[in-house]
């Protein structure tokens, strides 16, 4: 039987994803009690309202994110981010700045590489924020020249962020190659042989947005 396995963190009202970014604001737009009023009796519905920057939770970048010039969430071919082969790929434990060698060796040619860093334990905690776990420049261009097709990290940032350089999304993203961060329960994938779905709202003129990324084990 095929099995389901949930790779998002869940938005939550106040949830801080990424310092300096607000965080969402959830609220009703239209309440049950309210709603009494415009239908029969008997029939309520809720309509919600949620105010939040493109970057919350577990999100994927498309090109235009970093590139004027890149697709857009609207413009990405459902091909490059759904039903997609997976390999998951687990750094060593403590490792903060992962490198190339963590993929030598492996076809990542048309797959969807995710790298399991254990960083997620940390969600909503201080620690999160501070000496995350990220891919260096090198790791970026090895899976661009080894044709990966989507990158994933369960990461506060697939960056380091202790300079304003970025250049995993500067390689990737130029590429065509979409990245999703702040990935959990990666540890629950079997290494490979598995469809891996990571698909945002379709926005035009948007770079990023939350996705429900999962897989699907046979």
């Amino acid at each position: 039987m095929k099995q389901l396995i949930d790779l998002s963190h869940t938005v939550e009202d106040g949830m801080v994803t990424y310092k300096g970014i607000p965080a969402p604001l959830i609220c009703d737009f239209l309440t049950r009690e309210a709603s009494k009023a415009l239908y029969a009796e008997g029939t309520t519905f809720h309509i919600g309202k949620i105010e939040m920057a493109s970057n919350t939770g577990t999100y994927l970048d498309s090109p235009f994110h970093r590139y004027a010039d890149g697709k857009d969430l609207s413009e990405l071919a459902l091909e490059s981010i759904a039903d997609l082969n997976g390999w998951v790929f687990h750094a060593p434990e403590g490792q903060t700045s992962i490198g190339p060698a963590l993929f030598e060796g492996a076809d990542v040619k048309g797959k969807a590489v995710l790298v399991h860093t254990g960083w997620a334990q940390h969600w909503r905690t201080d620690q999160y924020f501070e000496d995350h776990p990220y891919l260096t420049a090198d790791a970026a261009r090895y899976l661009k020249e080894s044709g990966a097709i989507l990158v994933g990290i369960d990461s506060y940032n697939i960056d380091s962020t202790s300079t304003g350089e970025r250049p995993v999304h500067s390689i990737l993203l130029r590429a065509d190659i979409p990245i999703v961060e702040h990935m959990c329960n990666l540890e629950s994938l079997p290494n490979t042989a598995f469809k891996f779905n990571a698909v945002p709202v379709k926005v035009k003129k948007f770079g990023t947005f939350p996705v429900r990324a999962y897989a699907v084990v046979a």
